[in-house]
């Protein structure tokens, strides 16, 4: 025979000041795991969230980033004409050739310095990214030392405004514009035009190419021709693979997410247990009558269980809605790819507060076991005669 699920209430309910505290405990550590853990999701979207289908992008073999890639002009020129890339209305190939530059520059509000990207793209390279648009401003001319910023970026960066100028080595650039990539990660780049680029940044080479294929076969095709081609150490992959790739970011901010999460729920699991002990010495006699009444000691272990797990659940509940202020705000931080500042967003997902209540629940019933089979082995003679 099970006891009924009232007895529990009633009994949370008596106790009040003790299941507040429990509450709040499991709480904090929930909502701290689903914070944590969207900011690994966020930048993991983010990723997702960049690139094209009918893309493919051209970095050198080896380099696991754009930042670390080099291709020549000569080997630019001789692939940007094969068949397998599209062709605009005026027969020009919808490619472009990417400079990727990592430089330092003053926060707003604060005396720390940022590695922020900068992107220098061909004429094509506004086409092949559909995504981005311009929000203020306009954009770039090329050979006037004009930039556009991502407006994310502009948030966090200083001398990022419209109109205004910042200074890189020796050169003074000017913002003309703010784009914004969508929840990309181009939200996080700072753009030009390429040849500039190269000149103030004494690059000889390109980083990266990006080509728009004639068609998913045409893509596969101009990969295998890549890596046949000895006069190319390079590979190709489509843009939206590569950008899915660069997620290395992410792991350890879940791993830390995990770590705090399991040294804060050892802290609930105690104030769980201390508050469930504290239940059990004062409904001694209780229990005992519950045993002389004929109920078993499975019946008490379940019902001492499904109380903390009840708690636990209603903690779990609180974590998830002080989290949820927290969703789409934004950020930043490192990326481990090109060490450059990485802008993204907290990402709460529905799967993310489940696993947030299952958390919640598990921290519930360990916290409760030892409890419940103190009570259940109770002999119900020494509990009734308890004062």
């Amino acid at each position: 025979m099970a006891l009924p699920l009232r007895y529990n209430l009633r009994n949370v309910i008596v106790r009040w000041r003790a299941t507040i505290a429990t509450i709040l405990g499991v709480a904090l550590v929930v909502a701290v795991y689903i914070l944590v853990q969207s900011l690994a999701v966020g930048l993991e979207k983010s990723s997702r969230n960049t690139g094209d289908s009918r893309n493919v992008m051209i970095v050198r073999k080896g380099s696991t980033a754009e930042s670390s890639s080099q291709i020549t002009r000569e080997q630019f020129q001789l692939l940007q004409y094969w068949p397998q890339i599209a062709r605009d209305g005026r027969g020009q190939p919808i490619v472009s050739a990417d400079v990727v530059v990592m430089v330092t520059l003053p926060r707003r509000e604060s005396t720390a310095e940022a590695h922020v990207l900068i992107r220098g793209i061909t004429p094509a390279g506004m086409k092949l990214r559909p995504q981005v648009s311009l929000v203020a401003g306009r954009w770039f001319v090329p050979g006037r030392r004009e930039v556009v910023v991502s407006q994310r970026l502009a948030a966090r960066i200083a001398n990022f405004d419209v109109g205004a100028q910042f200074k890189t080595g020796s050169h003074t650039l000017t913002v003309v514009g703010w784009l914004d990539g969508a929840r990309s990660a181009f939200d996080s780049e700072v753009w030009m035009d390429a040849n500039e680029a190269r000149s103030i940044y004494h690059r000889d080479n390109y980083s990266s190419i990006l080509a728009r294929v004639v068609n998913e076969t045409a893509g596969a095709a101009l990969a295998s021709r890549i890596e046949s081609d000895k006069r190319l150490p390079l590979r190709a992959l489509p843009e939206v693979q590569y950008y899915s790739a660069q997620t290395m970011t992410a792991m350890p901010i879940r791993i830390l997410g995990n770590f705090l999460a399991t040294a804060m729920s050892i802290g609930a699991v105690f104030a769980a247990m201390n508050t469930l002990y504290a239940s059990v010495g004062a409904r001694t006699r209780e229990i005992g009558t519950l045993r002389v009444l004929g109920y078993r000691r499975r019946s008490i272990l379940s019902s001492f269980l499904v109380e903390g797990a009840l708690l636990a659940l209603v903690g779990g509940i609180l974590g998830c809605i002080l989290s949820l202020p927290m969703h789409g705000y934004s950020t930043g931080t490192i990326s481990f790819e090109s060490f450059s500042e990485v802008i993204f967003e907290f990402s709460l997902t529905p799967w993310l507060m489940a696993k947030g209540l299952i958390f919640a629940v598990a921290v519930g019933l360990v916290g409760s076991l030892l409890p419940a089979l103190r009570a259940a082995r109770l002999p119900p003679i020494v509990a009734l005669n308890s004062v």
